[in-house]
């Protein structure tokens, strides 16, 4: 049986802009619709839960951040933002109202045609082979399930945020630097300036019960990267 199609909500109030990113993404194998009202997406977005949304910041009835925090406890799948700005205002904004990624406007088709794709595949089920649970005293972490918990109680991440988690978990003990997680979540080099990745680290710190002001368990290891400190949470368990 044929595969459907993989369906993406465009949510862009430039006509002309939604339309050529509608019919690209249609002419490369993607199902893909149009919400121009930022005051009906959020609700569409929950009732419909497209595969995938790309969503813009500035929308007419609601923001793109608005509705990406609105949305985010009741939509599952990646959330791709569209911002028109060159500082990294809205893009920190946007991950921490719970975007998966962000591409800045004028949008490159080849570039975000790539960008969709690496979110998809992101939310591909683990094939059996490699499905695997980590535990750490009482975090757990599923990634057959892109699920985690906390002593029992369900951890709520989004897809980025599970990403990060589970390759720092499945690193534990070692150290990794901005590069190598920047290129492993995002398939591309990191630039320097991007600051996604602290952003979601420190979404996630509080989440699996660290401490933000003195983490134990992911540590800043300066001018290197990140550490999953394995023995920590055993320690709190």
């Amino acid at each position: 049986m044929e595969q459907e199609s993989p369906r993406v909500l465009i949510v862009e109030d430039d006509q002309r802009l939604a339309e050529l990113t509608r019919d690209y993404l249609r002419a490369n194998g993607l199902q893909a619709e149009i919400e121009a009202d930022g005051a009906h997406a959020a609700e569409r977005i929950i009732r419909e839960q497209p595969d995938m949304v790309i969503l813009d910041v500035m929308l007419p009835g609601e923001s793109g951040l608005q509705i990406c925090s609105k949305v985010r406890t009741h939509y599952r799948g990646p959330i791709l933002m569209l911002t028109a700005r060159t500082d990294d205002t809205d893009h920190v904004l946007g991950l921490e109202t719970g975007a998966d990624d962000y591409v800045c406007k004028p949008v490159r088709p080849r570039l975000l045609l790539a960008r969709i794709h690496a979110l998809l595949r992101r939310m591909q089920p683990v094939p059996a082979g490699e499905a695997r649970r980590l535990q750490f005293g009482p975090l757990v972490v599923d990634n057959a399930l892109r699920e985690a918990w906390l002593a029992g109680e369900h951890i709520e991440l989004t897809g980025a945020e599970f990403d990060l988690l589970w390759l720092l978990t499945a690193n534990a003990g070692r150290i990794l630097s901005r590069e190598e997680i920047f290129t492993a979540l995002r398939g591309i080099e990191y630039d320097g300036q991007d600051r996604s990745i602290d952003v979601r680290i420190s979404r996630i710190r509080p989440k699996i019960g660290d401490d933000p002001e003195h983490p134990r368990l992911i540590k800043t290891v300066r001018s290197k990267g990140y550490l999953f400190v394995a023995e920590a949470v055993v320690e709190r368990g």
